[in-house]
């Protein structure tokens, strides 16, 4: 059997822009292998 990616769903709830955490730890998962989705404002 094959193995696979882990899926990990980051989202971030409201418009106020504060996502630097969210988007520190969703570049953590990335460089650990794992396919993120990242479910926030992309500026």
């Amino acid at each position: 059997m094959a193995e696979r990616k882990i899926r990990v769903l980051i989202a971030k709830v409201g418009l106020d822009g504060h996502d630097r955490g969210a988007k520190i730890v969703a570049h953590t998962l990335r460089d650990a292998g794992m396919e993120v989705i990242f479910n926030g404002e992309k500026k």
